[in-house]
């Protein structure tokens, strides 16, 4: 970590969400289109029983999802953001959305696939290193971890690489990367708990 960790302001997601709706233009992004497309291509496996989708906001990337698994959890620690996802979502059954603080808050269930797309560069160190382990104790024998992020430079409070790099070291040899594809603008991660070492 290239500077000092200072935490987001209380509120901050609440005051991106009640100044725009769509505070990141999910819903009508050229750019974010092709990103989620690249992270559903990216997934080693046609279709999945049980995934977890961490920081969904308003629900574009849930619904490409929601077709390539049997029962999704969606969650998000703002309610705006939930409220649009449910509404953008009306009709997929196979999807549950629940208002959640990861990684203060989890699921008691494993997965076989757990996405992370966009959302650790807002962590703190310690809150990353949390969900790398909690990750690791929910990811099923077969699972696979996404990791999606922006790579430029922002004011978030660490990189996209710094953060990507904190969660690949936390996780440890638990989950490995079968996968990594670097773009001009963002990075996608996939880990594996099957490329494991004790398991080859």
């Amino acid at each position: 970590m290239k500077q000092p960790f200072t935490p987001l302001p209380a509120g901050y997601f609440h005051a991106l969400y009640s100044a725009n709706a769509d505070p990141w233009n999910l819903a009508n992004s050229d750019y974010e289109r092709r990103k989620c497309q690249a992270t559903l291509d990216a997934l080693p496996a046609r279709r999945y029983h049980h995934a977890f989708e961490i920081g969904c906001a308003i629900g574009v990337l849930t619904r490409m999802l929601a077709a390539r698994v049997d029962h999704l959890l969606s969650v998000d620690m703002e309610d705006i953001a939930l409220d649009q996802a449910r509404v953008n979502c009306e009709g997929v059954a196979n999807v549950r959305f629940e208002r959640m603080v990861v990684p203060a808050a989890w699921p008691d269930r494993r997965f076989d696939l757990i996405l992370l797309s966009e959302v650790l560069y807002y962590f703190s160190p310690d809150d990353i290193q949390h969900t790398a382990k909690k990750t690791r104790q929910s990811a099923s024998e077969d699972a696979v971890v996404v990791l999606v992020h922006w790579t430029h430079p922002t004011d978030l409070p660490l990189s996209g690489d710094d953060a990507t790099e904190l969660f690949l070291t936390s996780v440890g040899p638990d989950l490995s990367p079968i996968c990594q594809i670097r773009t001009g603008d963002y990075r996608i991660d996939v880990l594996s708990s099957v490329a494991r070492p004790d398991r080859r």
